[in-house]
């Protein structure tokens, strides 16, 4: 069995934990969450601890555990605490604005770019280079930022683009003659 679905989830204070057939939903101070278990795991739930354990012996079944432990404990640590992802804008004339659900971007382009967030998905710029995308759903939180880096990666020789605030960008040397 995966050495990840033997450790079982702790549940922190105030999260709700509610699973009607095959759906489990939890609910804390940031938001609600809900997610279909697969049916190879079975779940069991006790003092505020969820344990997970494969229906089979198959090497799917062991395998899906460990994933699904890892989606709810993801969910658990949404719920309470959130998740955050920050970009950084590179580039002479690049900027960001948050106008309500929407983000405008003005990356070098002819046209000015408008990405508009999806439900449950907030979108902040402290400065104009800076933009910090807030949320409960780790998936969510890590498209819309990849979404937003697809605008305008960074190139490799002088580094301007969009990047993540961790990422480091390996320059090439320009072409000699």
């Amino acid at each position: 069995m995966s050495r990840i679905a033997k450790s079982p989830v702790e549940l922190p204070k105030g999260v709700e934990f509610k699973q009607s057939g095959n759906v489990v939903t939890l609910k804390g101070g940031k938001g609600e969450l809900s997610m279909e278990l697969n049916s190879e795991v079975e779940l069991k739930s006790e003092d505020g601890t969820l344990t997970l354990a494969p229906r089979s012996g198959s090497r799917f079944a062991m395998a899906v555990t460990g994933t699904m432990r890892s989606l709810l404990a993801n969910m658990a640590h949404g719920v309470t605490e959130g998740y955050e992802r920050k970009l950084e804008l590179v580039g002479v004339g690049y900027r960001a604005q948050a106008q309500g659900k929407n983000l405008n971007l003005t990356l070098g382009f002819s046209h000015p770019v408008v990405y508009s967030s999806p439900e449950g998905i907030n979108i902040e710029t402290p400065s104009q280079t800076e933009v910090i995308i807030r949320g409960t759903d780790k998936q969510k939180v890590g498209q819309v930022a990849a979404e937003i880096r697809r605008f305008r990666p960074p190139e490799p020789y002088k580094g301007k683009g969009v990047r993540y605030a961790d990422e480091h960008v390996v320059l090439k040397e320009a072409k000699k003659k």
